[in-house]
């Protein structure tokens, strides 16, 4: 089974994903531990990558779909896998349905995890990290018990760049507007499954499940 997960930013995608490879057995493939990945073993499209993440470029789609496909022909992924972070445009659902079409598969369901843009900024926007040993935590989900220190270790309180409000929005408008098209194309192919990403994780993983035993 090869399922694709859709969400914005803060919807809880990494979260899904670690529940659907548990429960349906599959592989989790994230386009951005590939990244690290290569990086880290200097792989050729590692440096590829790096090259232009170097000079504040995006990265080509071409080295994105490369990389992700070198991924999906690994043994361990023969029996499907969980895509995390791609396709993130139509140019890359396109390329990824051809080249498993020249393997005689197929994107089996794409599950689109819908979040409203209000809610996204409070999740995103309320994340705090702890400077020295990175435990997450929430203004209002997870604070810690004394603000600004971290309960596990004591270290100091953190909110990244890209987590200020201001930025989340930028952030936001950027991937509705790669993901409108996305949804469209998986939509005309009888493949996309909306389901509510609002409540708590374990009820949006039901609802996954569901959703796609129901799908298959």
């Amino acid at each position: 089974m090869y399922v694709i997960l859709l969400g914005a930013p803060g919807a809880g995608k990494g979260t899904q994903a670690d529940t659907l490879v548990r429960e349906l057995e599959l592989v989790h493939v994230a386009s951005g531990d590939l990244f690290r990945q290569a990086l880290g073993q200097g792989t050729e499209l590692g440096l590829k990558a790096k090259s232009y993440m170097e000079k504040g470029m995006l990265v080509p789609d071409e080295v994105t779909i490369q990389m992700v496909l070198e991924r999906l022909s690994a043994p361990d992924c023969e029996s499907g896998v969980i895509l995390d972070g791609f396709p993130r445009n139509l140019n890359q659902a396109e390329a990824l349905d051809k080249a498993l079409a020249e393997q005689g598969k197929a994107i089996d369901r794409v599950v689109y995890i819908k979040v409203s843009e209000d809610e996204l900024v409070r999740r995103l926007s309320g994340r705090w990290i702890c400077r020295d040993c990175q435990m997450p935590y929430h203004a209002t989900d997870s604070p810690p018990r004394v603000w600004g220190k971290c309960d596990k270790c004591g270290g100091e309180l953190y909110q990244r760049a890209d987590d200020i409000p201001e930025t989340v929005k930028e952030r936001l408008g950027v991937y509705f507007a790669e993901t409108a098209p996305l949804i469209d194309y998986y939509t005309r192919t009888g493949k996309l499954l909306e389901v509510e990403g609002k409540g708590g994780a374990a009820k949006v993983g039901s609802r996954i499940l569901s959703a796609l035993g129901e799908g298959r």
